[in-house]
């Protein structure tokens, strides 16, 4: 399995214009084969603060999702936004466990 996390920046003026191209991103994510997980979640203490977290089953899914034409939308959407300060990694990770 492949993890993501990390976190992007936008104005914090600009969340509410972000919502639904968020909101179209993650639904459409979740939908892919092999996304196991998929979400975007506002900082609570830092307005414009965004982190991401995915859980793909295999670079399969993950390539398959970085040439889907709902990321290049999503992308594209970035500049009007004013997304930026992104800072992103992937882990490759075993078997989840409780804590």
């Amino acid at each position: 399995m492949l993890l993501i996390v990390g976190t992007v920046r936008l104005p914090a003026a600009n969340l509410e214009r972000a919502r639904p191209a968020m909101r179209a991103m993650v639904q459409a994510s979740r939908a892919e084969a092999g996304c196991l997980e998929y979400s975007y979640g506002e900082d609570v203490l830092e307005p414009g603060l965004i982190h991401v977290k995915e859980l793909w089953s295999d670079q399969t899914a993950l390539d398959a999702h970085f040439a889907s034409s709902h990321i290049q939308t999503w992308r594209a959407a970035w500049p009007a936004l004013e997304m930026g300060d992104r800072n992103l990694r992937v882990y490759d990770v075993g078997s989840p466990r409780s804590t």
